[in-house]
């Protein structure tokens, strides 16, 4: 009988021994990290396990299900990849916050009980601020900053939730919740500002190409996917969210057409992708919720392989702007190659991964009576493959020939990206081995005549308008340029409107301190006046006068009373 451990421990013990390891012992430690990792997942047996004691309630560290079992299998894959990726730095921090991150989302994903969930939810937070922060520059620094408020906001929400949701139900097991009160609202939000729901996008826009060339590739792994388990485990079925992952999906495609940093078109086509994710949960039949899974599974693989290619492409060059790009499938041929295999992956061509698991959510759209959810996915599948399947690409290996004459990618790149496209190949011709994983039995085949070529014909019509477009001069060109998004309001008006109110704030401040100050002279003066030297209270009274006035007022007085006396007399006579 093998002993298992908790998956997330493995991962921690790991991050520890990286920290005070160095060079191939290093390399060791990181590869061993994720493959035994994977090892002691095959171990552990359905059902709760690793369970304390906590005061009245009980925490399951553990939980194993279909569902968990996928998600960790799917995280330790992305380790691997990440960790290939980046086998040529030697940068202990992202090394030692990259396993720590990735260990954090493996205990999200097997928690039980909500009070162990909210934990991990925390470590992921602040573990993946400082994945931001190896990058060591000045916009890194001020975006994991902003990053880390939201996440950390994240997590308080989901906190008042979770003690709202134990008081009332006397529960903290981690299982379906549904929208119905508070504390389900409070929860459903904490998770839909991880899963970038609609005007709480901007933390993954604005952070995640920030990060080192190497450190994005495990950003993209992790949190949304989180997110993504969490609703699917609390939310399945909750019609709500078929509306918002319908916008998710659609409203990241322009700003990603206009878009010149090319990580931060792949930042953009994230949301997308898990819009797509979020439609299925919510939907919530069977079809749906293995689409989304599947989808997630997919997604980490082939957006993996994207931001690798662009990362290679930064790392070489220096630049990752679509305006400074251009020509390097001269250079890079290999990476241009692997780059044209994620393109395709995420635009659902057939024979390639994303067809297998897009198309089960839309299927599941039409069936469940929501054509309008349909057609809106399907502008986002045309959408995607104009920004992540043509423009990534197109820009920065073909389009212009920039002049930029470089190195391919270093061989541990070519080998994680390699990795990753044949995985995006075998899963979108063999679909069956990650269907048995799912967490419902499924019963669909994705390549039927009306499946293929409804995306075919999405796919060419697609492409004919970008040619076009590109032919007309209407196609929004590659310029240097800031796009405003919601990041506009916490970026720059809020800070704008404080310190407005601060200014406004210190203006009554001063006015008021002058109005006090203006009382007083004047209650000052008139009290010298009165009190001063010269005052008449003051002056130098001589005493005989005194006394001369004083016997004059009383004879007055004296005179004035006998002689109503003596009235009184005559008139009793």
């Amino acid at each position: 009988m093998i002993t298992s451990f908790p998956p997330f421990l493995i991962f921690f013990i790991g991050a520890a021994l990286v920290t005070v390891t160095q060079g191939r012992t290093r390399s060791a430690v990181l590869l061993a990290v994720p493959v035994l990792g994977a090892l002691n997942l095959m171990q552990l047996a359905d059902g709760l396990q690793f369970q304390i004691q906590l005061f009245d309630y009980t925490l399951t560290l553990v939980r194993v299900d279909k569902l968990s079992f996928l998600f960790g299998l799917l995280f330790h894959i992305a380790t691997l990849l990440g960790i290939i990726f980046a086998l040529h730095t030697d940068d202990k921090l992202e090394s030692t916050s990259g396993l720590i991150y990735a260990g954090s989302a493996l205990g999200a994903v097997f928690a039980g009980d909500m009070i162990t969930l909210f934990i991990f939810w925390e470590v992921l937070a602040v573990s993946s601020a400082f994945v931001i922060l190896a990058r060591r520059t000045e916009k890194s620094l001020r975006a994991a900053m902003r990053y880390l408020i939201i996440q950390v906001t994240s997590g308080v929400i989901l906190l008042a939730g979770v003690l709202i949701w134990t008081y009332q139900t006397g529960s903290i097991e981690f299982g379906y919740i549904g929208l119905d009160g508070l504390a389900s609202w409070l929860i459903f939000l904490a998770i839909g500002i991880k899963c970038c729901f609609p005007f709480l996008h901007n933390w993954l826009t604005d952070a995640y190409p920030e990060a080192s060339p190497t450190g994005t590739v495990f950003l993209s792994a992790f949190t949304t996917k989180v997110a993504v388990y969490a609703l699917a485990r609390a939310f399945p079925g909750t019609e709500l969210l078929v509306y918002i992952g319908a916008t998710m999906a659609m409203f990241p495609i322009f700003f990603a057409v206009i878009e010149n940093d090319l990580r931060r078109v792949l930042a953009y086509s994230l949301i997308n992708q898990v819009g797509f994710m979020v439609v299925g949960i919510g939907i919530g039949t069977a079809l749906a919720i293995n689409g989304a899974i599947s989808h997630a599974f997919n997604d980490v693989i082939f957006k993996g392989l994207l931001f690798m290619s662009m990362g290679a492409v930064l790392y070489r060059t220096g630049k990752i702007n679509g305006s400074d790009l251009g020509g390097l499938y001269k250079s890079m041929p290999w990476t241009t190659t692997f780059c044209i295999v994620g393109a395709a992956s995420i635009s659902a061509f057939p024979l390639f991964s994303g067809f297998v698991s897009k198309s089960m959510v839309m299927s599941a759209a039409l069936e469940e009576g929501y054509p309008i959810v349909w057609l809106a996915l399907l502008f986002a599948s045309a959408g995607v493959f104009h920004h992540a399947g043509i423009k990534i690409p197109f820009f920065a290996f073909f389009a212009h020939d920039s002049g930029i004459r470089t190195k391919e990618a270093p061989l541990n790149m070519l080998i994680a990206m390699g990795i990753a496209a044949t995985l995006s190949i075998f899963t979108g011709v063999y679909p069956w081995f990650l269907y048995d994983l799912l967490p419902m039995p499924v019963d669909y085949q994705p390549y039927t005549a009306a499946h293929v070529l409804t995306q075919m014909q999405i796919l060419l019509f697609s492409a004919l308008a970008f040619v076009w477009l590109q032919k007309k001069g209407l196609y929004p060109p590659e310029l240097p340029g800031i796009n405003i998004d919601v990041e506009w309001i916490y970026r720059k008006a809020l800070p704008a409107v404080a310190v407005w109110l601060v200014s406004l704030g210190a203006h009554f401040r001063i006015g008021s301190l002058a109005r006090v100050q203006r009382w007083l002279e004047r209650t000052f003066n008139q009290i010298y006046r009165h009190h001063g030297p010269h005052g008449i209270f003051a002056r130098t009274w001589a005493t005989g006068s005194a006394a001369l006035w004083t016997t004059v007022m009383l004879a007055l007085y004296l005179l004035f009373y006998f002689s109503g006396q003596m009235e009184n007399l005559l008139v009793g006579f």
